[in-house]
């Protein structure tokens, strides 16, 4: 399992939207980020900066991050969500969030902290 962290400016001016949209994700989009492999996914807010993170459970993360991508009503999701969003200008080569590096994680009691 590997887990993903995420961060993203929203812009002040489209919160409300943001927000709507996503007290009412789409059941095609969950849908697809389920065939992606993904779980555990939630977006928190302080301010207006945004937080993801995310379990991936699958063998091949690219090809299932391409497979989400290529999905037609993720798109059109996007095409909704993206102009809400401010990338931070350190992003990389991230198609919009810009991942953190995971510094530490917490193991259940009698599991190895090597990650």
């Amino acid at each position: 399992m590997k887990r993903v962290a995420q961060t993203i400016r929203l812009r002040p001016e489209y919160r409300e939207e943001y927000l709507e949209l996503h007290s009412a994700v789409w059941p095609g989009v969950e849908a697809a980020l389920h065939r992606a492999n993904i779980r555990n996914y939630s977006i928190f807010l302080h301010g207006d900066a945004l937080f993801a993170y995310f379990e991936y459970h699958g063998e091949d993360f690219e090809a299932d991050m391409a497979v989400l991508e290529a999905d037609p009503e993720t798109q059109e999701w996007w095409k909704l969500t993206d102009p809400c969003q401010e990338p931070w200008p350190d992003r990389g080569d991230s198609r919009q969030w810009t991942e953190l590096t995971e510094i530490w994680h917490l193991n259940p009691p009698g599991e190895d902290a090597t990650p």
